[in-house]
């Protein structure tokens, strides 16, 4: 049988070679779309990229020798959709529009999308270096598992193409060291039961919200970002790019310190105007940092001034301007007027002169520095800093500068929270830059680390977090695709109940997702570390999000893929009767339970007893003698020991909405 399943495949690629050996130039795919790749498994995918304009684009499929057609568009876009046959491989694809590509060694199997913060970014070796990182990775041999690394990226408009670190790679002792630990623990228990391919897309980024997952669309049905995502919906539609919103954004922001800038009257910019009298500034070498030259640790505003020498001959002729570098962001004047503005210290200035502002004789720089951190002032070479007349030096600019502070950083503070940037913090960006381009792409689902990022907004994160899975199933088109995720582990100092903690709320801001259709939950507060917010045991969290999958997704017959969960209470005298749902097999039957608090009218909370009644819990304490709620691992690193028979832990919970 296999070797006459070999012989077709081989048949079949013979078949699409001939059929492509007239053709002769070079098809380009998305950077997603290479060797080694897993295609979704009996499903239509879109195939797509650019070719010559107005040619014809040929795709054969080596799984069937079928041969596809479509002909690319004026600006040599092209797209054509193919079907995949039951979970298989390997496989090669062939295109062409004149010049044969092929991609070798492709599987058909199941594809999962794989994405958060830093417990889904941690690897199994380098900063992770998880529980037995060594043996598990000398024992990574798994060439059906295929590894794709998306690269941090961050854009206020939404892209069509990522970034790749690595991959697509085959699972090996070479390949998973740099891999998410969760995502591939979550593979291989898959790969054990199913014995198919798994692809895994790695897309996540460290210390990051879930708003910055979110597309504008999603983020309009969540309040607080309704006004910020339809005015970038807004400026998009209008066809801005990423750099034009974000100056757009960075001007409006830089106008908003005007009135708190000594260097700004009504408006103008009086000490850029050539009358303007500077004697009594204070004097400073350029390029150089200020710390350096008299404003040691001073952020905030600055304004440089120096008169130059323009040859006559030069006299209403467009000159080039070159600052270099400068921390942070600048804004430069000419004679008075206004020619150009720069955000980041990384970016290297360059401005035009226009020929109307040019005189012939004395002439005047201004420049209205912004230092929000660190060091401030010119951080270019000295050789960088002229004007040029083509590529002819007619003025060099360094040397002494006069400067006087605009503005200070307290003067400024309350502004500074409000300045535009690009960050992972961003809303939206990272579903722009790393989510966004995968959307055609088809997968069978998801799974999710994240949390952390959203602590102390635990009300807001219940909307954010069913916001971000409608959105991207409707992005998918798919609104049954699995949403797997992984419930906060214990972290901090352990404790009974802290009334104070911050991560049960976010813990139970989780749990509420559990209400949209295929999702899932796995609870960690067992395996965390107090001392360490990356705990090493990932082994045990890709675990229980297969067992999720495995059931759900999949069929197979698992009783206790999760813990049984709170439902409702009853008050009974002295005490609280607790009732779960989702059963399964029952609870680990604990001779003592811990983790259990219980409160009064006074809200006051006190370390409980409890105890099973069958499949229900009776908590009580003699310090409450007519309770009203009753709280179960609430705590940011609870100590509490109430499992499913399996040893799945049953997730904190509350009675109360104090």
């Amino acid at each position: 049988m296999r070797s006459e399943s070999l012989f077709r495949r081989i048949f079949a690629t013979v078949i699409c070679c001939l059929a492509l050996m007239s053709v002769e130039a070079e098809v380009t795919l998305p950077s997603f779309f290479t060797d080694n790749m897993v295609l979704q498994q009996q499903t239509i995918v879109k195939l797509y990229g650019t070719a010559s304009p107005l040619k014809q684009v040929s795709v054969c499929t080596g799984w069937d020798g079928k041969k596809y057609e479509t002909r690319s568009n004026e600006k040599g876009k092209w797209s054509l959709n193919v079907q995949t046959p039951k979970a298989g491989g390997p496989y090669e694809l062939t295109f062409s529009d004149g010049k044969k590509l092929v991609l070798k060694n492709i599987l058909i199997g199941e594809v999962w999308f794989c994405s958060g913060q830093s417990n889904m970014e941690m690897p199994l070796d380098g900063w992770g270096k998880i529980m037995n990182y060594q043996q598990e990775i000398a024992n990574a041999n798994f060439p059906s598992i295929r590894l794709l690394q998306v690269r941090h990226a961050m854009e206020f408009v939404p892209q069509t193409d990522v970034g790749i670190d690595f991959g697509w790679e085959e699972c090996t002792p070479a390949s998973i060291p740099g891999f998410s630990a969760t995502a591939y623990f979550f593979a291989r228990k898959l790969w054990e039961e199913l014995k198919i391919p798994i692809g895994l897309i790695n897309c996540s980024c460290g210390a990051t919200p879930a708003e910055s997952w979110v597309s504008y669309e999603g983020l309009r049905k969540v309040n607080n970002y309704q006004i910020y995502a339809e005015k970038m919906s807004a400026m998009i539609d209008g066809q801005m790019s990423t750099s034009e919103i974000f100056q757009q954004e960075y001007r409006k922001w830089m106008d908003s310190l005007s009135p708190l800038d000594k260097g700004i009257k009504d408006g103008k910019a009086v000490w850029a105007t050539t009358d303007y009298n500077d004697n009594q500034w204070k004097s400073m070498n350029v390029p150089g940092y200020w710390e350096n030259q008299g404003l040691e640790g001073f952020d905030g505003l600055v304004w440089f001034r120096k008169e130059i020498q323009i040859p006559s001959g030069y006299q209403g002729k467009a000159l080039e301007l070159s600052l270099a570098k400068i921390d942070d962001d600048d804004i430069v004047y000419f004679n008075g007027t206004e020619i150009g503005s720069t955000t980041g210290v990384d970016k290297n200035r360059q401005y035009t002169i226009p020929g109307e502002l040019v005189k012939g004789g004395t002439n005047l720089i201004a420049i209205r520095v912004l230092d929000t951190g660190g060091e401030g002032g010119f951080a270019g070479m000295p050789e960088s800093l002229d004007i040029r007349y083509g590529k002819k030096r007619i003025v060099t600019l360094t040397g002494e500068w006069k400067y006087n502070i605009g503005a200070n950083a307290q003067e400024l503070q309350q502004l500074y929270t409000s300045k535009p940037q690009i960050t992972h913090l961003t809303p939206g960006v990272l579903y722009n830059a790393m989510v966004n381009p995968f959307v055609k792409f088809p997968i069978k689902g998801f799974i999710w680390y994240q949390g952390e990022g959203n602590e102390g907004r635990a009300y807001e994160y219940t909307d954010l977090f069913q916001a971000l899975i409608n959105d991207w199933r409707q992005k998918w088109n798919n609104q049954t695709l699995p949403f797997y995720f992984v419930q906060l582990a214990a972290f901090r100092e352990a404790a009974l109940i802290d009334v104070n903690a911050k991560w049960p709320y976010v813990r139970e801001a989780q749990s509420a997702a559990l209400t949209l259709s295929h999702t899932g939950m796995a609870i960690t507060t067992d395996i965390g570390d107090d001392k360490d917010i990356h705990p090493k045991n990932k082994q045990e969290v890709g675990r229980r999000l297969a067992l999720l999958a495995l059931k759900d997704t999949y069929n197979k017959q698992i009783t206790d893929a999760s813990a049984p969960v709170y439902d409702t209470y009853r008050i009974e005298g002295n005490t609280i009767r607790v009732r779960f749902k989702n059963l399964g097999n029952g609870f680990r039957k604990e001779t003592e339970l811990k983790g259990f608090a219980i409160a009064g009218t006074d809200h006051q909370f006190y370390p409980a007893k409890a105890h099973f009644e069958g499949d229900e819990i009776i908590v009580h304490s003699p310090q409450v003698s007519l309770p009203a709620a009753v709280r179960y691992g609430w705590a940011d690193s609870p100590i509490c020991n109430l499992f499913s028979s399996s040893g799945l832990p049953v997730s904190s919970f509350r009675t109360d909405r104090w």
